[in-house]
């Protein structure tokens, strides 16, 4: 197929134009540019309205390849770090424009099933795919994506209204996404060596697989060996280990634990009706969302607000599939916590006569929300109080604080 027959067998009759139109889209794809009427952005919203837009790209072995992620996942989660972009102000996404870079190795069929990831989380969140680009690659895909959306003018959250006294909130747990992207290196480590074994015993040594693996794990993005592209997919572990017969209930839980991280690496669920609702009550004045890791993030709101945000190790909500993952491989759950990153849950500040409430009232919508610590008056930093069973210099940890180095997922810093 050329490009222009490519780009409709990946797109065609995916939305339709009745659904497009309540979308504000006039024309979509299969012109220069799309049209797009201001004035149907974002019907729900009262008011003047004030444009939000954001861009996010992932680059084959950079951020994925061909075991840890599908090729659908590689198409919702590109969208869906966009949408987190958009809940982060407060606002609503409406609109998406999709750029591929395929490489010669991928055929048609391949890019139409990241396609349908797109499209699948499109429709979880409301937005209208209006157009974009096609090129050729010479190696890796590449996939970006621009979001628009829409929020009442003057009351987008920034990172920049944090005030001392403020508590410091998040809306879902942390960690899960780097404990699930270990946990898929993980598994292919152990398929490395089997296969090396099995090479061994078959008298086959030259074609073994190398068992090497350089991949920097210490964050989400996926760096690892991307030679397999066959389409080895990570879901396969877990349709085996559903149906291998799991004779107790520690294997059940052992698996529904592995789903719960491996989804939370693959299809992470952007927060965005939290967003909503933070921006509703009118007592948010700081938010951000959890893309690089909980400390690089508070980071960027101390510097933007120029306060102190302390974070307390006990009020961070832990998930019980991360910690009992940790435990098993050896790994402090904590170092997932803050420095892990891709959760896209939101982290921010708000007046803290107003958390109780707010909590009730995420809670009465099944949203989580914790409160984590508190904003200070000083110069931008980010300091973690310990847990009250942990030791600092071999005392109690009670009421000291420990710097936070600024560190998370950075593309430019070895």
């Amino acid at each position: 197929m050329d490009e222009f027959a490519s780009i409709s067998h990946w797109t065609a009759g995916r939305q339709s134009a009745e659904w497009q139109q309540q979308r504000g889209v006039t024309l979509g794809i299969g012109d220069d540019t799309a049209i797009i009427a201001p004035a149907a952005m974002a019907d729900e919203l009262d008011g003047p309205l004030e444009l939000l837009m954001a861009v996010d790209t992932m680059v084959e072995t950079v951020h994925f390849n061909a075991y840890t992620m599908t090729d659908e996942d590689v198409g919702y989660k590109a969208l869906a770090a966009n949408v987190s972009d958009i809940a982060a102000m407060g606002g609503v996404p409406r609109h998406a424009l999709v750029s591929v870079s395929v490489p010669a190795a991928y055929g048609p069929e391949r890019i139409a099933r990241l396609y349908d990831g797109l499209y699948a989380c499109a429709a979880d969140y409301g937005v209208a795919i209006v157009g974009g680009d096609t090129t050729s690659s010479p190696q890796h895909l590449v996939v970006a994506v621009t979001v628009t959306g829409a929020v009442e003018a003057g009351r987008a959250l920034r990172r920049s209204g944090a005030k001392p006294g403020d508590a410091v909130v998040l809306t879902g747990a942390v960690g899960l996404s780097a404990a699930g992207l270990h946990l898929l290196l993980a598994r292919k480590q152990e398929r490395q060596e089997q296969a090396a074994r099995e090479a061994v015993e078959s008298g086959v040594t030259g074609g073994a697989s190398d068992t090497s693996d350089t991949s920097d794990t210490s964050d989400t993005s996926d760096t690892s060996d991307t030679s397999d592209t066959s389409g080895t997919q990570p879901a396969g572990y877990l349709q085996a280990a559903s149906s291998a017969g799991v004779s107790n209930q520690a294997q059940h839980e052992e698996v529904r634990g592995a789903a719960a991280l491996i989804g939370a690496h693959c299809r992470p669920a952007p927060s965005l009706r939290a967003g909503r609702l933070l921006l509703e009550r009118g007592s948010c004045n700081s938010l951000n969302d959890v893309s690089d890791g909980l400390a690089s993030e508070a980071w960027e709101i101390a510097e933007a607000s120029q306060c102190c945000l302390m974070l307390k190790e006990d009020m961070l909500p832990r998930s019980g599939s991360m910690a009992a993952y940790a435990a098993d491989v050896g790994i402090d759950p904590l170092e997932w916590m803050l420095y892990g990153g891709e959760d896209y849950v939101l982290l921010g500040t708000m007046e803290a006569a107003d958390v109780q409430a707010a909590r009730e009232a995420f809670h009465a919508e099944g949203l989580p929300f914790y409160i984590v610590g508190e904003v200070r008056q000083g110069a931008p930093s980010v300091v973690l109080e310990p847990s009250l069973s942990a030791k600092v210099d071999g005392a109690a940890a009670k009421g000291k604080c420990m710097p936070l180095a600024k560190r998370g997922y950075n593309h430019f810093k070895k």
